[in-house]
């Protein structure tokens, strides 16, 4: 986490944390989500804005993390802004090299492959000590060369299993709600 966010964190520790504004795509894009944006439903119904300028997807990404329960946000400044995941919190990309080197759509290095699962729609995710990530559309082939090599060996799963197997929230906003609701 950046220094300046550290310091905005103990300056302001009270600031409400916000829900439905920012989301992360299976291509691993963010996109701003306005009040508009929001009111014609889930991330999956409407993206909104994808974000395009480079400095504040580092920064977002730099300051990207999870809660206890799962859910990811980007912490920005002293304030939580949760995110819309439309597949999983990370996206990988596969290097064409010998390897098949694995890197999160955030540049982090994922610390190993743990698993491969397969879901019925034909996803490919990889499950590290990062957590768990879709591949990268682009990077399947070079996915199914991995699979082919023998170095992951995919599993079959129901993706809508993934969010309780690996301990993550697809949308916090829809289970603030509910709990709101209750």
């Amino acid at each position: 986490m950046d220094d300046i966010v550290k310091q905005a964190l103990a300056k302001w520790p009270n600031v409400p944390h916000c829900y439905g504004w920012l989301g992360l795509d299976a291509r691993g894009n963010w996109y701003m989500r306005d009040d508009r944006t929001q009111a014609q439903g889930s991330f999956a119904a409407a993206k909104g804005s994808m974000l395009r300028h480079e400095k504040l997807i580092d920064f977002i990404q730099r300051n990207y993390d999870h809660d206890d329960e799962g859910q990811w946000f980007f912490q920005n400044g002293p304030q939580r802004v949760y995110v819309e995941l439309e597949a999983a919190p990370f996206v990988w990309r596969i290097a064409d090299d010998k390897d098949f080197a694995v890197t999160a759509h955030t540049g982090q290095a994922p610390g190993g492959i743990t698993g491969c699962l397969l879901d019925e729609n034909g996803r490919l995710y990889l499950s590290t000590p990062l957590g768990l990530g879709l591949v990268h559309t682009q990077d399947v082939a070079l996915a199914a060369e991995a699979v082919e090599q023998g170095l992951w060996t995919p599993q079959a799963v129901h993706a809508d299993e993934l969010p309780q197997r690996f301990g993550h929230v697809l949308s916090p906003a829809e289970r603030r709600l509910a709990s709101l609701s209750k």
